[in-house]
């Protein structure tokens, strides 16, 4: 669910080019044109990210569209994105009508099989947007194919498949992260660094809440959001998105040298089906003293309540990171924020509004999720991530920069051990560790 926060006070918006696209107001879709900004001999200049896309879905189809915009919209000069393939697991039709939908180049190819995708060879990395009960099978299919990969998070059921990813990338030489990409965001860099600059005092306390405020029987009980045999629920879905804020603020902010897992203490509500439709979780972040001892995050997310009932921000911020001199803020959503505060405590209030960048109004270029549109011109923001993707192949990386592969398997230890103490397992057949296996 998705819902627009107008800007108010400062602006944090990036330049704006010629887009790419134009508008069918029959289909009401951004469809490509070879019209471009760059000529072809400056596009070629730059390093060339070549993407294959697993899946069609509704993510799928959001962060593809992010991908045909010119990544200089957003001040990033030195590679380019392209779009090799996508796949469909019914149909190469499907597949097709995907890739005529998010506005890819008519030299896209069309698989009606994962399998077909994987043996491109014009690919450099594939994107998967399957649900989280299919992420490990299809990661490691990617990866066993030499393929490197950026995959939807959650990042897998358990830490348990995570690790063997991780062991599987590593064994290839492949680069292998998870899409978490509001860390990737410049609102989420500044918050980190205002963490790190010490001006809101040495930080003691975080709380996040992603909370939709749609119930859980407006989902059919097949539906991934409550399906347990897709690893439904609120905790991977909505949850990942509160543990990212905390991990963020009270774990990545740390030195390196002296992170440490937390402790875990979980409480759930379960629907009928077994999946969480409310949960909540206090995690103790072990700090030396010379760091400010302990820190103490509050990680919550509910199919029932909302973070933004009025869906205007007058609820408050979503985000709160506490420190000692003031705080830092963050409105709803937690996944696509686009509004920060600081208090401190001599009284400063800084607002803050961060825009996502794109094409501009008058581009035509649209995108969205959830079947909400933005503004015309504007990005969803995924293309953060692919940008991130793209660098590290580029500087021979093999993870990202903002969440490496260990704070990925930390953060899925940690939904391991909330599962846990409230007696929550997944079939046995997407838990699993062997492969490949159908699930």
């Amino acid at each position: 669910m998705l819902q627009k926060i107008s800007p108010s006070l400062k602006s944090c918006s990036l330049s704006n080019s010629q887009s790419l696209f134009r508008f069918n107001l029959c289909t009401k879709k951004s469809i490509f044109t070879p019209r471009t900004f760059t000529s072809t001999a400056l596009r070629m200049s730059k390093y060339q990210v070549k993407w294959g896309i697993l899946a069609t879905g509704g993510i799928a189809e959001t962060f593809t569209r992010d991908l045909t915009v010119d990544p200089e919209t957003r001040g990033v000069k030195d590679i380019q994105h392209s779009i090799v393939a996508a796949a469909s697991s019914n149909s190469a039709s499907r597949a097709q009508e995907f890739l005529k939908t998010v506005g890819a180049p008519s030299s896209a190819k069309a698989y009606g099989s994962y399998k077909e995708l994987v043996a491109d060879k014009d690919i450099d990395v594939i994107y998967i947007a399957t649900p989280h009960s299919h992420h490990f099978q299809n990661a490691m299919l990617c990866l066993e194919a030499g393929k490197n990969v950026l995959c939807e998070k959650a990042f897998t059921t358990n830490a348990a498949q995570a690790k063997k990813l991780a062991e599987k990338a590593k064994e290839k030489n492949l680069f292998l992260m998870e899409a978490v990409w509001t860390r990737y965001f410049p609102l989420s860099i500044y918050v980190r660094d205002t963490i790190t600059s010490g001006r809101i005092g040495t930080v003691h306390r975080a709380s996040a809440d992603n909370s939709i405020g749609t119930p859980p029987e407006s989902f059919d009980d097949s539906h991934r959001m409550v399906n347990m045999d897709l690893a439904g629920g609120a905790l991977l879905d909505l949850g990942i998105y509160s543990l990212t804020w905390i991990f963020q603020t009270l774990y990545h902010t740390q030195p390196e040298n002296e992170r440490k897992p937390p402790r875990v203490m979980g409480a759930v509500k379960k629907y009928k089906t077994g999946a969480d439709e409310l949960t909540s979780a206090l995690l103790v972040f072990p700090r030396s003293e010379k760091l400010g001892g302990d820190a103490h995050g509050y990680a919550t997310t509910s199919f029932r309540t909302s973070s933004d009932p009025d869906g205007k921000g007058f609820a408050g911020p979503a985000i709160r990171v506490q420190g000692d001199k003031g705080e830092v803020q963050v409105w709803f959503p937690p996944f696509r924020p686009t509004k920060t505060r600081i208090v401190l405590n001599d009284g400063t209030v800084e607002d803050k509004d961060w825009p996502q960048p794109g094409p501009g109004k008058g581009s035509g270029f649209k995108n969205g999720f959830g079947g909400q549109w933005n503004a015309e011109g504007e990005g969803h923001g995924m293309f953060w991530e692919a940008d991130e993707a793209g660098h590290a192949l580029k500087e021979g990386r093999k993870e990202g920069k903002y969440e490496g592969l260990h704070e990925s398997i930390v953060i899925m230890e940690v939904m391991d051990e909330i599962r846990k103490q409230n007696d929550m397992t997944y079939p046995e057949h997407i838990e699993s560790t062997k492969y490949p296996i159908d699930v």
